[in-house]
């Protein structure tokens, strides 16, 4: 049984050259590390942010705001590494993940597959649709990260309290598919993991080793076939060469010395805002793209809101590891949902979701929450009144629905930011905002759109799901890769860049209703497939077996 172990190298064990160079270590950029690895290429993947060891996310409230880093334009408050990193846009806000493993290491981890009707829709190449190979992504991709059901949700107090404010829909809620081990194992990368403690701290990194995070997946899987893995670096670029790709890169919040690694292919999977800032900056020196890059940005359709003084005990503060507080078990970040579609109108189905505040934040949720931001007692008594006075009635919302993917991701001042002057007058966020204030009102509470509205974050609109940007189109005309996710080599036709390619959401070429990263897995899943095809190559998906299994079968 393989314990986890360090997955990065020093900087200095980086060859020049390899076969293919994957930057980015989330969903996509760790499962094209992992299969093509397996296919026998030497890869290399480079990671911006560091390397966190189970144990090693932030449990207390100093730990966590170190952990954040937020940018406005070129301006940046907080490490270059943080985990949570923060963009202040001029009409939305975007937080995404930073760290090896990706925005795994701190989502929800909700496994969900879009309507088929996202599929239907005629904005994706044909291909998508009709040669079956993305069934075989999403039977890959859940293979590997192993969504299930937590059988015991239903009998959680934050669950009842969902099922309570459900009512007013007349639809109960279900138990949600989230990438998390309810059970000791070992998993398809040989990697033991620990058994989910139900602490509510998904959101702000596992310290118990029960997510199954690409870092403990796929990245796992990528190091034991021979990728080389390197953190705290950023890339800028990519430069064409004869017979291959440069790519330009440089220490994470270090403005020292740039330097380079070559490869015959490259895999961009540094999520929409990374990847699309890559080719945005690679085609200012010269990088024929179609003119559709930065295109198509779409916030998924995201809201997190809240319900304050309802009737029902909620218990939706995470308790960490050891658990600060003791009384019934929080739950996974994510356990239930309830799944509104509109049989007429796509755009107008969402799904609502419970959600859990980490432990992390609980001291600051009385300044957010009680009137005039006045403090519950002493600061020894802030903890306690959180799981036990009125703030155990919180009820925190996750919704995710349908925008119009609208939004243009730009340079600016050599920093990508968003432009999308009208987004907060999208129709998603009044029908959101109408949905969960009868949910609010239903169990005796007062919905709050936004309590961080007196603060930098603003009362813009904000989404952790950010897609597009690089999306996918038949042609130049109408996506910036093709269905294989190969880069188009200019503003016209089909023809595409040999060897480049991009591997994440950018590519959603519109929202998708649903939390992403199993869609995310399934085209990087299929991408893989198409690329061991085109070029006579060959990969196995089965699981590692432990060594004990191994000599016991010997």
């Amino acid at each position: 049984m393989q314990q986890p172990v360090t997955l990065s190298l020093d900087r200095l064990a980086m060859r020049p050259a390899y076969d293919v160079v994957v930057v980015g270590s989330g969903y996509g950029g760790g499962i094209a590390a992992s299969r093509l690895s397996r296919a026998g290429q030497r890869v290399c993947v480079l990671e911006r942010g560091r390397e966190v060891p189970v144990g090693g996310f932030p449990a207390r409230l100093p730990e966590l705001r170190r952990e954040l880093q937020v940018h406005s334009g070129k301006k940046r408050s907080g490490s270059g590494t943080g985990l949570y990193d923060v963009r202040l846009g001029s009409d939305i806000n975007v937080v995404v993940g930073c760290g090896l493993g990706g925005g795994s290491l701190i989502n929800a981890g909700v496994a969900l597959r879009p309507d088929a009707r996202v599929f239907a829709d005629r904005v994706w190449p044909d291909a998508i649709r009709d040669d079956g190979l993305l069934d075989l992504g999403f039977a890959r991709a859940a293979a590997m990260l192993r969504p299930a059901r937590y059988a015991g949700a239903p009998e959680l107090t934050k669950y009842r309290a969902l099922e309570a404010a459900s009512g007013v829909f007349g639809k109960a809620p279900v138990t949600a598919p989230i990438t998390v081990s309810f059970d000791e194992v070992v998993n398809p990368a040989g990697i033991a993991q620990a058994a989910c403690t139900l602490c509510g701290d998904c959101c702000s990194g596992c310290n118990v080793g029960a997510k199954n995070s690409v870092a403990v997946t796929y990245l796992a899987d990528a190091k034991t076939h021979g990728a080389e893995i390197f953190t705290e670096l950023s890339v800028s670029h990519v430069e064409k060469l004869s017979g291959g790709w440069r790519v330009h890169f440089f220490s994470t919040g270090d403005a020292g010395e740039a330097s380079s690694v070559d490869a015959k292919t490259v895999f961009l999977g540094a999520g929409t805002l990374g990847s699309t800032e890559i080719l945005l900056r690679s085609r200012e020196r010269g990088l024929s793209t179609s003119d559709r890059l930065g295109m198509g940005f779409s916030a998924n359709g995201d809201i997190i809101a809240f319900a304050l003084g309802g009737k029902n005990r909620v218990n939706a503060v995470g308790v960490g590891e050891p658990p600060k507080f003791s009384e019934d078990p929080v739950g996974t970040s994510v356990a239930g949902q309830i799944e509104l579609p509109d049989d007429d109108d796509l755009n107008a189905s969402m799904i609502i979701q419970e959600g859990t505040m980490p432990s992390s934040v609980a001291p600051l949720l009385p300044v957010f929450f009680i009137a005039g931001g006045r403090l519950l007692g002493a600061a020894q008594s802030l903890i306690k009144g959180v799981y036990k006075g009125p703030l155990s009635h919180l009820q925190s919302f996750f919704c995710v629905s349908h925008d119009e993917a609208l939004g243009r991701l730009v340079l600016k001042d050599d920093a990508i930011q968003v432009d999308w002057p009208d987004v907060a007058k999208q129709d998603v966020y009044a029908r959101v905002d109408a949905a969960l204030t009868k949910a609010a009102e239903f169990v005796g509470g007062r919905y709050i759109k936004n309590p961080l509205a007196a603060t930098n974050m603003g009362s813009k609109p904000a989404t952790a799901h950010p897609l597009g940007g690089c999306g996918m189109g038949e042609t130049a005309e109408s996506g910036t890769v093709n269905h294989k996710c190969q880069v188009f080599a200019g503003p016209r036709g089909d023809e595409t860049h040999a060897g480049l390619y991009v591997c994440d959401g950018s590519v959603m070429p519109r929202s998708l209703g649903c939390n992403p990263l199993l869609t995310i897995s399934a085209l990087a899943e299929r991408a893989m497939v198409q690329f061991a095809r085109d070029h006579n190559l060959g990969f196995d998906t089965e699981p590692i077996r432990p060594q004990a299994e191994l000599e016991a079968t010997a």
